[in-house]
């Protein structure tokens, strides 16, 4: 089982929907990735057995380093 070792994931900054075959992913209010297949069910398994933490591990191990590269500046 993984582990938030530095206690990012301590404020939940994700937050999932769950549609019928795709799980939407945001981070901090804006979407950023869209689960399907088995990475979205195991999402769903998580989030049914009501252990946020292991969602937000999940997330955050499925959709990666997001961060890097796709930012878009405001001032453009």
């Amino acid at each position: 089982m993984a582990v938030d070792r530095r206690g990012k994931l301590a404020e939940q900054p994700f937050t999932i929907r769950v549609t019928r075959d795709k799980v939407l992913v945001s981070f901090r209010g804006r979407q950023v990735a869209t689960l399907t297949g088995a990475q979205a069910e195991a999402v769903r398994a998580a989030a049914a057995a009501g252990d946020e933490a292991q969602v937000q591990l999940l997330v955050a191990r499925f959709t990666g380093n997001f961060k890097r590269g796709n930012e878009r500046r405001g001032d453009a």
